[in-house]
């Protein structure tokens, strides 16, 4: 019975230590930061995307933020 609890107990806490190590290091920083890892594949297509943003939402930059072009949030 014993062994049953802690066999029901490891399989509920050990899932829980597999998001411990999640997070960008410091010393890893400098890896991240370099230019082939951005999430964009050409600045043409950013370049492009950028102006149809513009396009819609009638503002440039700030991509981040949410709301239309027309004042409403």
């Amino acid at each position: 019975m014993m062994n049953k609890k802690l066999g029901v107990l490891l399989l509920l806490v050990i899932p829980l230590t597999a998001c411990s190590g999640l997070g960008v290091k410091p010393w890893q920083r400098d890896i991240l930061s370099k230019p082939e890892m951005t999430f964009g594949d050409s600045p043409m297509d950013a370049a492009f995307d950028d102006h149809i943003y513009f396009s819609k939402e009638a503002s440039s930059g700030g991509r981040s933020f949410s709301g239309g072009g027309c004042g409403c949030n």
